[in-house]
């Protein structure tokens, strides 16, 4: 959910890489785990420091043994695809959090942290390894270092249209970099967002069912977050992601295939 604003800008600095993502044999352009991980390390217990961190209650227990599930069933899922050794640089870790914020996140890396607000809509083991195997998705998946290589790009942008109209006048530049900053987040960084969300949440069924999850709980948790958010929603081409309507349909459709 709520994690890139997590991670400096400087971070776009970061050597990128080309990567095979084992879940959908698709190829794409990120930043190496290799540069990325310890940064985001360093973020995770910064921010650690400055939370007040849950332990040794019931729902704390809950959140390690769903995130020990989890990681069972990804790297065995990932061994029988072939790749035994894609999560050797991963360092698996989760904690709950006291803030009433309806969120969680999983690090590039394997960090995960559970907003205690996301609780009473979770209600079930089910539907915290809902939430947490599409979080766990977005780090399988490489989402943030593409995402972050992705903004890089974006921002590279923004210079060619600075050097391009350095000639013209200050109204003209101006224009033209609202223009563009509009154009690209409408037309490719939104959709991208959404993509990836699209894509979390089918890899996030197939970490449910090889952990011998129920995978209707997923469809039973995001109408209850439906419920939850009714009214307060964007339309979905300005949103980074999917409607809830979308996003259940999705759902009913990968569950069918699995």
């Amino acid at each position: 959910m709520k994690l890139l604003k997590l991670i400096p800008f400087a971070f776009l600095a970061l050597i990128s890489c080309t990567t095979l993502n084992p879940f959908t044999g698709q190829k794409t352009l990120g930043v190496s785990n290799q540069e990325l991980f310890p940064l985001t390390f360093q973020e995770y217990d910064k921010f650690l420091s400055e939370s007040k961190v849950i332990k040794n209650t019931k729902e704390a227990k809950q959140i390690d043994l769903v995130r020990e599930k989890l990681v069972k069933a990804a790297q065995s899922y990932l061994a029988k695809k072939g790749f035994p050794d894609y999560l050797k640089d991963y360092k698996w870790e989760s904690k709950l959090v006291d803030d009433k914020q309806v969120n969680a996140w999983c690090m590039p890396g394997g960090k995960i942290v559970f907003y205690t607000g996301i609780l009473p809509i979770c209600q079930t083991e089910a539907g915290i390894a809902t939430v947490m195997g599409h979080e766990i998705a977005h780090a399988l998946a490489n989402h943030g270092g593409q995402r972050m290589k992705a903004s890089e790009l974006q921002q590279y942008g923004a210079l060619a249209i600075s050097i391009a109209t350095a000639k013209k006048d200050t109204s003209t530049q101006n224009t033209w970099q609202q223009y563009y900053g509009i154009g690209t987040q409408v037309g490719i960084m939104l959709p991208f967002s959404r993509s990836h969300e699209t894509e979390a949440d089918k890899i996030g069924l197939i970490l449910m069912k090889e952990a011998g999850y129920n995978l209707q709980e997923a469809i039973k948790f995001w109408e209850r977050m439906e419920q939850k958010s009714s009214g307060s929603d964007v339309p979905e081409f300005l949103s980074t992601h999917p409607s809830h309507e979308r996003r259940i349909a999705n759902l009913k459709e990968e569950i069918n295939k699995l």
